[in-house]
């Protein structure tokens, strides 16, 4: 498991997801037992596709990933149509992607070409009824924790990122987790763990600089720091050093309001003061707070009329 076992020790990232055989590789001697049959107990999507086919090596991964997160609600099955022309032939496959869906022994269903994700799970859940259960189990994490129970949500994440080891919601909710339940240690080590490309995302991306900015006010935000701050702001209001050391106790402190409060005088008062250092702090404390966060998009609202009248 990417995010760790209940210990809260990391897990080793190298280990593949297991897919518990909800998508597999099939053919034309072996379709009867892996769609007709199985069709029968669940829906069984069918993927033709050949690997000089472009837009199949899109849909591919996207499909497999849906399959994967329905937790054995629909399953599918992967056609090489050079290995199967007959098979390929008797669908009258004539352009690839080809996509048929099957449900008690028949053909209910099916599209052709790339489609986008959004496209794809209203074409599973048709077949399902019903959404995924890891979404619905990610939304029963984030309840979770908006009621601050975080033990309860960080295992349904680590249960999820055992299912999909590349599903950011998850992973970047099992992150929040550890820092709430104050395992800073525990986040760091995963996070340092993350495959590259998944340290791009932009959930990552904020999990990444709430960790540092956590890291970097660690040590600050006592009260008698804030005090002593605040008086010396009050005895020199040109003082931006003291109003930036300011922002960053109250940001450790958790006074998220007063911290962004605080760069945005910054930045009405001497807008380039330190390298428009006020300014790319604001920039960091957006991103750890996330684009929807009332307070980043208010605070970046007033940060772009100080910057653009």
């Amino acid at each position: 498991m990417l995010v760790g076992d209940s210990s809260g020790i990391p897990a080793d990232t190298t280990a593949g997801t297991s897919t518990g055989g909800l998508v597999k590789e099939g053919s034309t001697e072996t379709f009867q037992q892996d769609v007709l049959d199985a069709s029968q107990s669940v829906p069984v999507i069918v993927d033709f596709w050949a690997p000089w086919c472009g837009p199949c090596k899109q849909l591919g991964p996207a499909l497999e990933k849906l399959v994967n997160s329905y937790s054995g609600l629909v399953k599918m099955v992967k056609i090489n149509v050079d290995e199967n022309q007959p098979l390929a032939a008797q669908f009258r496959v004539q352009s690839i992607p080809a996509v048929f869906a099957f449900k008690d022994g028949q053909p209910v269903d099916g599209f052709m070409g790339a489609l986008p994700e959004s496209q794809l799970k209203s074409f599973i859940e048709k077949l399902t009824g019903g959404g995924s259960p890891l979404e619905a189990a990610l939304d029963e994490a984030d309840a979770l924790v908006t009621a601050q129970h975080y033990e309860e949500a960080l295992s349904i994440y680590q249960q999820v990122v055992g299912q999909d080891r590349e599903n950011v919601r998850a992973l970047s909710g099992a992150l929040r987790c550890y820092m709430d339940l104050g395992q800073d240690d525990i986040a760091r080590q995963v996070l340092d763990q993350v495959p590259d490309e998944l340290k791009a995302k932009p959930d990552i991306i904020s999990v990444a600089t709430a960790l540092e900015l956590k890291e970097a006010t660690a040590s600050g935000g006592s009260t008698e720091e804030i005090i002593a701050l605040e008086e010396k702001i009050t005895s020199d209001p040109k003082d931006m050093q003291a109003r930036f050391d300011l922002a960053m106790a109250l940001y450790g402190a958790g006074n998220r309001e007063g911290a962004v409060a605080g760069l945005l005088d910054i930045v009405r008062l001497d807008r380039k003061w330190d390298d428009d250092g006020a300014r790319k702090q604001l920039v960091k404390f957006f991103e750890a707070l996330g684009p929807t966060d009332p307070l980043t998009v208010d605070g970046r609202r007033q940060l772009s009329s100080l910057l653009f009248t």
